[in-house]
């Protein structure tokens, strides 16, 4: 049998994330960075993103946040814009939902971007939920 040689198996990597219950700083946007939501996961650490410029752009997740800080669509994150290629970004950062909404409250976001505050998927428009209601009489069941 071999010795291990390491400092423990995978269940000890996985438990690293200790710290993320206390509140950090708020990153904001500098030159040459912007802010996007995440349309969709292409995997291979890329996603699909829209940037508050109006661009699609096609972003890569950085190593230091690779398989550390998961990212979902409908997440908000900081990019880095390349200065040699308009339609790739880099992700420098990922906005916690409540980080997310104090940016949109400091005006750094547009009004019109909506944020993920739940997994209920209800939203403003769907309220007249009774369209979606077919009633049937007893002479229709009848024909069947």
């Amino acid at each position: 049998m071999p010795k291990n040689k390491g400092k423990g198996g995978k269940n000890r990597k996985r438990g690293k994330n200790e710290a993320d219950d206390e509140k950090r700083e708020l990153v904001f946007k500098e030159d040459g960075q912007e802010y996007a939501q995440v349309l969709r996961m292409l995997g291979n650490g890329r996603c699909e993103a829209t940037c508050i410029d109006g661009s699609k752009r096609l972003c890569h997740i950085r190593g230091k946040m690779h398989k550390k800080v998961w990212i979902a669509a409908g997440d908000i994150i900081l990019v880095g814009l390349r200065d040699y290629q308009d339609d790739k970004a880099d992700v420098i950062f990922k906005y916690m939902p409540d980080e997310a909404r104090l940016l949109k409250a400091y005006g750094e976001l547009p009004e019109n971007i909506r944020l993920n505050e739940g997994i209920g998927g209800l939203d403003e428009e769907d309220e007249g939920g009774a369209d979606d209601y077919i009633e049937f009489e007893d002479e229709d069941i009848d024909k069947i």
